[in-house]
């Protein structure tokens, strides 16, 4: 099991800009994928972005061109720079890792963007 521990959230006002990290430990290999999801209140669990080990990565539409996803594959961390943050951008945040055939989340983090 990938233990994934994420940092960075926090408050931040509309135009500002934050990076989320998450550590994954507890695997003897890389995860295949690191990604980050989010989930506002009353809503689905909504994908971000991910990467794969070898550096591609996938964004989703909503955030393509704002959100940017990277891996250190010596650190196993993945980090999510977030900028030109919305208030419809506030939610718990979560990172999630595929390793074979399973997948880990993190705990979740709560991002608020708010004046």
């Amino acid at each position: 099991q990938v233990q994934l521990v994420a940092s960075g959230g926090g408050f931040v006002q509309p135009g500002g800009s934050l990076r989320l990290s998450c550590a994954a430990s507890g695997s003897g290999s890389s995860p295949n994928v690191l990604g980050w999801y989010r989930q506002a209140p009353g809503k689905q669990r909504e994908f971000l972005a991910s990467v794969t080990s070898g550096g591609t990565s996938n964004y989703a539409d909503s955030v393509k061109g704002r959100f940017t996803i990277s891996r250190d594959n010596a650190k196993n961390t993945v980090y999510l720079q977030m900028n030109s943050l919305k208030p419809e951008d506030t939610a718990v945040y979560y990172c999630a890792a595929v390793l074979g055939s399973r997948g880990d989340w993190g705990q979740g983090t709560q991002v608020t963007v708010s004046s």
